[in-house]
């Protein structure tokens, strides 16, 4: 109430000193381009323009001891009668639909999976086109899933055409400490998080019912990206490394890798070896985070420059990795950017 008021004070002092300006000039053509300009700096529309000079026309005829309480006196009038004229009936307009919601129930969870669903401009399941699918965790309505579609969207417009039309399949939270964490050995952490570990049961999940979902009720092709952060990031890294199959893009940010004491670190992997033979793509971004929340101490920055060596090292040339330092952002924020220079990295221009 304080913010609003004291913005509200402000407000009025400035009309009051520019109609103090105007009140000795004539009221000719000149002042009222002095009102229509000032209107266009405070983003006035034609009810405040036509507020200001009638409020002036009031302060003529007044002395100017009465000049303040004219103005508070016409602002107040003139807000209620704005808002009564912009007041909408509740059946006006209609819901602005960025995709669809779908429930499925998972035999593997135990439990019903909520899943947000965007599908692309010209979209349509009488035709045979088919679309890459990317697969978002944290992808609640109220998390990552209206950022990351926005980025989707904004990187396939036709004039910027660096991301080919996608599928994004959002997938909504229950418990993501349970879904997105193995066990750990670390006694204190499994106290602090006393649901953790079920990332087994999650990637079952992901694999047996939920990409045979999306892959029978859409148009999707080959192409399947995962995009995971902190936890997600940890789970997409699990993935990568037990289940790489899944998907041929990994977007990871900001991994939380201190989990069990970094023990993913030290895991042996197929991606990194001779014999594999899929072809993959890794982008791991991070930003300016310092130490994890573990009891071990873990700095995350290091940590998922880790990651990015240990792949860099493989002996399959099937393997890219992107490595992406962000100093500039945190834990908090480094999600949106980062996600930004994945898709420019994993969708490079091509050559004319």
């Amino acid at each position: 109430m304080r913010n609003r008021h004291a913005f509200e004070g402000g407000h009025l002092s400035k009309l009051n000193r520019i109609i103090n300006i105007l009140y000795k000039l004539e009221w000719n053509t000149r002042t009222t381009l002095v009102i229509r300009k000032y209107g266009q700096i405070r983003g006035f529309a034609g009810d405040e323009e036509r507020y200001i000079c009638s409020t002036f026309n009031l302060a003529k005829q007044m002395s100017r001891m009465k000049l303040l309480s004219a103005v508070v006196l016409s602002a107040t009038l003139n807000s209620t009668a704005t808002a009564q004229v912009n007041k909408l009936p509740a059946d006006s307009g209609k819901p602005f639909v960025l995709g669809r919601v779908v429930e499925i129930q998972s035999a593997e969870l135990s439990e019903n999976r909520v899943l947000n669903i965007y599908l692309p401009e010209g979209y349509s399941q009488d035709d045979t086109t088919r679309y890459p699918v990317i697969y978002l965790l944290d992808g609640g309505a109220n998390e990552d899933f209206i950022h990351i579609v926005g980025l989707v969207q904004f990187n396939n417009f036709p004039w910027i055409n660096r991301v080919p039309k996608s599928i994004v399949v959002g997938i909504a939270n229950v418990d993501r400490r349970r879904d997105f964490t193995y066990p750990t050995s670390i006694k204190e952490d499994s106290s602090l998080y006393p649901t953790t570990g079920g990332s087994a049961k999650f990637i079952a999940f992901i694999q047996k019912e939920l990409q045979p979902y999306i892959e029978k009720n859409y148009h999707t092709n080959e192409s399947r990206m995962i995009i995971g952060e902190s936890l997600g990031g940890l789970l997409a890294t699990e993935i990568l490394f037990k289940q790489p199959a899944l998907f041929n893009r990994y977007v990871i940010v900001s991994p939380s890798l201190w989990w069990d004491n970094g023990s993913l670190l030290n895991k042996d992997a197929a991606i990194l070896h001779e014999g594999f033979s899929s072809t993959l793509q890794v982008y791991i971004g991070v930003g300016k985070e310092g130490p994890g929340p573990g009891q071990t101490p873990h700095v995350m920055e290091a940590d998922a420059n880790l990651l990015a060596e240990k792949i860099k090292h493989t002996k399959s040339k099937t393997v890219q990795v992107y490595f992406d330092y962000l100093p500039a952002e945190n834990h908090a924020t480094v999600g949106h950017q980062a996600v930004f220079n994945a898709l420019r990295i994993l969708y490079p221009l091509k050559n004319n």
